[in-house]
């Protein structure tokens, strides 16, 4: 029987094929490995991209909540115009008009006058066309409230009423959604409402003023007018009160969500078209979901609820913020998906950028032919260009995450203005390029031929 090999390998196996295995199952173990931390983080990029794309309607959501239903300033700002609407003027003037009708009774007016004028030796007859008049004389009366209502909703006195009413409200709002406060406004399962107890005195003292005495005995009535009405609003506090506490950090959360899923990407570019255009639809899916809300809401509004038109107008007001930011969210994803498609490699891209060069180009011969150089400001762009472009990029970038609530113009406006930096910057280098290709040799010294 024989031994080992003078190699120290067992007898029949080369020592060299041993090795070779060897090193042929590292190499199957790194591969292995390598690509199942290719596969680790092509999931965690889907998934982290995925989630952004959710995530950022539900991020315009929570700052609309915490900038707008939570913040008394913006909110005040925000319904002050709806004062001046004439939907919510003529739903105001109807409901200060009922409250104070209700207790002006021109019928009985009329019967209590002919009843004293019989005992003053009216004829019987007369007396009975006297009442007969009740229905007349309870018309002319409601015109008159009517009439007085109207100008005292329609005068500048009423936009102050209003905005000191919807200011002292807000805490009533802030309790309709998170259930912390109350104010001037009425929460009841559902409904929120305004109290007109100011702008109601206001017209009784004008209808006193004006002679109309039966006026000076309107009791204190019921003055609410509805704000807005749903029977999801319990419901939607404990949403409303999760969306209050992330408040401004949960957009910077989904930006660093989306950039951790873009860097994880093994096609960055074309992960980040992705994300962009995902958040997009999103978005999009919510404006539309906003839509067929708005008419669910007007369609089965409460009896309570007397003006479909004021309620239409309040909603739209409230939501208008939020609206603007869907359509924002939408254009800049759109933006930021052709900005990725036009730096890529595809045909249209690269004939565009080709076309531009050709054009700054062509417009740097002209200018050096008319004797216009930049000097050492075209090389020093064409040298540093790439670098130039990613800074102007990143300034565009900050400067619209530091935009107060910016909007469609916003992005539109900043575009442009990226366009043309990257222009000028075109300019500039194509200068550079000329000026380099037509820079002639040094002139060579005397001492320099001789050897």
């Amino acid at each position: 029987m024989s031994g080992p090999n003078k190699f120290g390998s067992p007898p029949g196996q080369d020592p060299e094929g041993a090795a070779s295995a060897s090193g042929t199952a590292r190499s199957k173990g790194a591969s292995q490995s390598s690509a199942a931390g290719r596969i680790a983080r092509a999931v965690a990029s889907a998934v982290l991209i995925v989630l952004t794309c959710v995530l950022v309607p539900v991020a315009l959501l929570a700052t609309w909540v915490h900038d707008i239903a939570l913040d008394t300033d913006r909110y005040v700002s925000t319904v002050k115009p709806l004062a001046t609407e004439p939907a919510v003027q003529d739903a105001a003037v109807h409901r200060i008009t009922e409250a104070v009708g209700v207790r002006v009774n021109g019928e009985q007016a009329a019967s209590d006058i002919a009843d004293w004028l019989v005992t003053q030796g009216l004829p019987a007859r007369a007396a009975d066309a006297l009442k007969g008049l009740g229905p007349q004389l309870d018309a002319a009366v409601n015109q008159a409230v009517t009439k007085v209502a109207t100008d005292v909703v329609r005068s500048k006195a009423f936009v102050t009423v209003w905005t000191d009413a919807n200011r002292v409200a807000h805490n009533a709002v802030v309790h309709a959604l998170t259930g912390k406060g109350r104010g001037a406004v009425g929460v009841s399962e559902g409904t929120v409402t305004l109290d007109l107890g100011t702008v109601v005195e206001q017209v009784k003292q004008k209808l006193v003023d004006a002679g109309l005495k039966p006026a000076e005995h309107i009791p204190t009535v019921n003055k609410q007018m509805v704000l807005f009405q749903s029977d999801q609003l319990a419901k939607a506090r404990k949403g409303a009160r999760l969306l209050d506490i992330v408040g401004n950090w949960f957009p910077i959360l989904v930006v660093l969500l989306g950039v951790a899923g873009v860097t994880l990407a093994r096609g960055r570019r074309r992960a980040l078209a992705r994300t962009a255009l995902g958040a997009a639809f999103a978005c999009l899916v919510v404006a539309i979901a906003l839509v067929v809300a708005r008419h669910y809401y007007l369609d089965h509004l409460s009896p309570e609820v007397q003006s479909k038109a004021a309620a239409a107008e309040v909603f739209d007001t409230l939501v208008r913020f939020l609206r603007v930011s869907l359509r924002t969210a939408i254009v800049l994803g759109i933006v930021i998906a052709l900005g990725t498609y036009f730096i890529g490699p595809g045909r249209l891209p690269v004939a565009v950028r080709g076309r531009s060069e050709r054009t700054a180009d062509a417009t740097a011969r002209w200018a050096a032919a008319h004797q216009v150089r930049t000097g050492r400001v075209g090389t020093w762009a064409q040298t540093y260009r790439r670098a130039i472009t990613l800074v102007a990029l990143l300034v565009v970038a900050l400067v619209f995450a530091l935009w107060n609530y910016p909007t469609v113009l916003t992005v539109l406006l900043l575009v442009l203005v990226l366009l043309a930096v990257l222009a000028v910057l075109a300019l500039l280098a194509a200068s550079g390029r000329q000026a380099a290709e037509g820079r002639p040799a040094a002139p060579s010294r005397p001492g320099d031929a001789q050897g």
